[in-house]
């Protein structure tokens, strides 16, 4: 596996394997990568990505005023080591001067209306054009056939197939399944953060979206739903952002008795950490 750092050489390597008639497949990660990271490179080969090209970067732009862009874990040697064990063929990880050659403030911005107002939008005003702004910088260099993203950023993954989309950007978006532990919770580079007690007590949200789901098969109505789950992940410890059943395909409101085609989706901070997580309602497996 070849570790790149700067533009260049990226678009040398993914030149060379386009010359030999290879599909390539990019994943986006903030690094610090685990076992659902590693499912996002399997899926890319999966669906048939010959090469795939893994994208480390901590990216400044999406994190507010307080959030943890300082102390979000870099760990490079070992990302570097789990992912050459996994059979990737390159490794992008490039520097904020890359990435933003005249600096993260002066940067041009995207900004995808509509659905990123709502929900994590509403919560970290501006994160979704931090978002918008690097995938498609890392896409143009990048020039991929396809590539990944995870289904627990349920709200960043519309935002990148909208975007993909309204720009016309030549590249599928493959949007791959919640990986979990045991428990039920969903695998994310944020749950080192919680204490022993705290990730005992984690998996709560995960076991209240299964409750939402069987709920609203019953034919509960939407508001009661919401507020009764987060009532409860109130009393458990928890400090909900936001417990809200919305469409799955634009996060708009369902109607009343609407039980097609939704998604359930909770952000809450268990002590210093904030979790998020989500289900489709359709969707019978956990």
């Amino acid at each position: 596996m070849q570790t790149l750092h700067d533009a260049a050489a990226l678009r040398a390597v993914v030149s060379g394997w386009r010359k030999s008639g290879q599909t390539v497949g990019l994943v986006p990660t903030m690094g610090n990568l685990h076992a659902g990271h590693f499912a996002l490179v399997d899926l890319a080969r999966a669906r048939g990505a010959q090469r795939v090209v893994v994208s480390l970067f901590v990216n400044p732009t999406q994190f507010g005023p307080g959030e943890d862009f300082e102390r979000y874990p870099r760990t490079l040697a070992q990302d570097q080591a789990g992912l050459a064990e996994r059979g990737c063929d390159a490794l992008f990880a490039p520097d904020v001067a890359t990435m933003y050659p005249f600096g993260p403030q002066n940067s041009v911005s995207i900004h995808v209306p509509q659905i990123t107002d709502v929900l994590e939008g509403a919560h970290r005003p501006g994160h979704f054009d931090g978002v918008a702004t690097v995938v498609c910088k890392l896409l143009n260099l990048a020039q991929p056939d396809l590539a990944v993203f995870g289904q627990k950023d349920f709200q960043q993954l519309l935002v990148v197939q909208r975007m993909v989309r309204d720009l016309a950007l030549p590249v599928q978006i493959v949007p791959a399944p919640i990986v979990r532990a045991g428990d039920g919770l969903a695998l994310s580079s944020r749950n080192q953060y919680l204490s022993p007690q705290e990730r005992a007590l984690a998996s709560r949200i995960h076991a209240t979206l299964l409750q939402m789901r069987q709920q609203i098969a019953q034919g509960q109505p939407r508001a009661a739903v919401e507020q009764k789950a987060a009532a409860e992940l109130s009393g458990a410890g928890f400090v909900p952002d936001y417990v809200a059943i919305r469409h799955a395909d634009d996060l708009s409101e369902p109607e009343t008795g609407q039980r097609a085609g939704l998604v359930a989706l909770i952000a809450a901070r268990l002590g210093a950490t904030r979790l998020i997580d989500n289900l489709l309602l359709d969707n019978a497996g956990a």
